[in-house]
């Protein structure tokens, strides 16, 4: 069942989104070579904790940590972990926290100091297909519009677009109806009304779509060992024009910033 929210169910979902693009924030003044992962989750933690928020993915379905943290050819569900970062990784930072009985989730992926030019060139290319997406997300439209403008964008450059994993409403639960893949035909489907609330975040690889799950069922790989990106955004329908409850703005001042990112992609 898709549930669609109240303008003031809406504003509690921005006040969460908002809460966790702060959160990324906070992380891009530090991020740099040499940290773990496992530093990172520690100051989300209590990054969350401080602002009288609940993290979303600590103990779901026994996930064992804050926040996922996804290096290089991890596509998704990266568990942080003690080995530092290296110059010229990237690393996708995945959110989600509870805050007045609302869920936020989204995720940003940052380059650590001097990476490939084609790594560059896939991180610009995704974040590119996400709003090329929200681009479609309006009331009375298709939502299959929304995984079609992502697919051809990211087809369009050469790039293999993940299928198993999608995005999804989102509201007092983290992961509600209706699933949002990142491929698809255009007008098929569910016809989209105003205030349905959606997490919208293409996985895009740089070699082929295929991947690769772990042993303990979390980690997810690309099949070739080659980069993938993941950027995700939360967003309400509205008639005409879609609004975006999360803020990479607050991500982007700080990313700009920190001599040890790489924001050339933009």
């Amino acid at each position: 069942m898709i549930v669609y929210k109240t303008n003031e169910e809406v504003e509690l979902i921005r006040i969460s989104a908002t809460l966790i693009s702060s959160a990324l924030a906070e992380i891009a003044k530090v991020l740099k070579p040499g940290m773990t992962t496992m530093e990172l989750d520690k100051l989300a933690a209590e990054y969350i904790a401080d602002h009288g928020a609940i993290p979303s993915f600590l103990n779901y379905e026994g996930y064992p940590h804050h926040i996922c943290t996804s290096v290089n050819d991890v596509v998704v569900h990266g568990m942080p972990n003690d080995k530092p970062l290296r110059d010229g990784d990237i690393v996708t930072v995945d959110i989600g926290v509870i805050k007045n009985e609302f869920h936020g989730d989204h995720a940003y992926t940052f380059i650590l100091g001097d990476a490939p030019q084609e790594v560059i060139d896939l991180v610009r290319v995704t974040k590119e297909c996400l709003y090329e997406g929200i681009n479609h997300a309006v009331a009375d439209s298709y939502l299959s519009n929304i995984s079609s403008a992502i697919q051809r964008h990211a087809e369009n450059n050469g790039y293999g677009v993940v299928r198993e994993y999608v995005g999804h409403g989102l509201g007092r639960s983290m992961h509600e109806h209706p699933q949002v893949p990142n491929f698809g035909r255009r007008n098929e489907g569910i016809l989209m009304k105003e205030n349905l609330v959606l997490a919208i975040e293409p996985m895009i690889n740089l070699g082929t779509k295929e991947i690769k799950v772990s042993k303990d069922g979390w980690i997810i790989r690309t099949a070739d060992g080659k980069p993938s990106v993941h950027f995700e955004h939360d967003v309400c329908i509205k008639p005409g024009h879609a609004l975006i409850l999360s803020n990479y703005a607050l991500i982007e001042i700080v990313e700009k910033a920190n001599i040890n990112l790489n924001s050339t992609y933009y």
